[in-house]
């Protein structure tokens, strides 16, 4: 008899914890990444090439969606608590979260630890009996980059 075919690939959930608050499985995930910014720098007298010089590093927004579950609640409740108190604040608390690539048979296939997060958007299910499309719910976080393994996170790390 062949071996099974292991491809993690073909059954992935995303469990999203933030804070030690889990939010439960998604499924699906875009945006994990990061970007280089390069600033150009000519310099006189040197025609061969223009200085290419890395300046700062950007994350892209991460969406992470899936199909109306219990755990929506979880989604609701962490962005009260990180919105509490409103317009009046200065600025929302940063979590430090954890996006966990899991098959359906709950192995662990990666792992990404960001620091600094922050709800950008919340897209709730759309609730009509007269639409026979799937309840569906986005969340939309901003980060300000990956967590090392080998380093401790400090709880609203910048």
């Amino acid at each position: 008899m062949p071996p099974q075919d292991q491809d993690p690939a073909v059954s992935v959930c995303f469990v999203v914890t933030l804070d030690n608050m889990d939010l439960g499985a998604f499924n699906s995930c875009e945006g994990l990444g990061a970007e280089v910014v390069i600033e150009q720098r000519e310099e006189g007298g040197n025609n061969g090439f223009v200085w290419q010089l890395p300046s700062r590093i950007k994350y892209p927004n991460i969406k992470l969606s899936r199909p109306l579950t219990r755990s929506t609640e979880q989604v609701a409740k962490w962005i009260a608590q990180v919105t509490a108190g409103g317009a009046k604040r200065a600025s929302l608390d940063k979590a430090t979260g954890h996006i966990t690539a899991m098959t359906g048979d709950g192995v662990q296939v990666a792992s990404w630890g960001l620091a600094g997060v922050v709800p950008v958007r919340w897209t709730g299910p759309s609730l009509n009996l007269d639409s026979p499309k799937v309840a569906t719910e986005t969340l939309e976080i901003a980060h300000h980059g990956f967590l090392r393994d080998d380093a401790p996170a400090a709880k609203g790390q910048n």
